[in-house]
């Protein structure tokens, strides 16, 4: 009977530690933040955390102004500091010209964004491609 109930202990004790290392792995694969084909962005739960408008300005929930992407590529804070510079296939670079986010295609419209370990931190329609320093800052 000990001997029993030591094994159905060692079992449930294993049980609860792969489910839990399993729950939290599948959470961390799961991106961060998403840009929808309206230029919504929102985090994995659907909160609005902001929007890219029309003239291509994010701005936050609030319609504040964060980051503007000139004709150059450079990504513009709302003070007017540079903070990377944006490709058009969707590859954004720190201010130190470090390789800070790349996109992979999913499919005919969405793209996943990724670290440069390679790991999905959020998803893009593909008019926002060049967008996905929206993910990082």
């Amino acid at each position: 009977m000990k001997k029993l109930f030591f094994l159905l202990f060692i079992v449930t004790i294993t049980t609860g530690i792969t489910v839990n290392a399993l729950a939290q792995t599948h959470k961390d694969s799961i991106p961060k933040l998403y840009i929808n084909k309206k230029g919504g962005i929102t985090d994995r739960a659907g909160t609005k955390l902001g929007y890219i408008d029309k003239d291509n300005i994010v701005r936050n929930s609030q319609g504040a102004k964060l980051y503007f992407i000139d004709k150059d590529g450079n990504v513009i804070s709302a003070d007017g500091k540079k903070l990377g510079m944006a490709k058009k296939n969707g590859s954004y670079y720190n201010i130190n010209g470090e390789n800070v986010l790349n996109t992979k295609d999913l499919d005919e419209e969405r793209c996943a964004v990724l670290d440069p370990q390679g790991h999905n931190v959020g998803i893009i329609h593909k008019n926002y491609k060049h967008h996905s320093c929206a993910i990082h800052c």
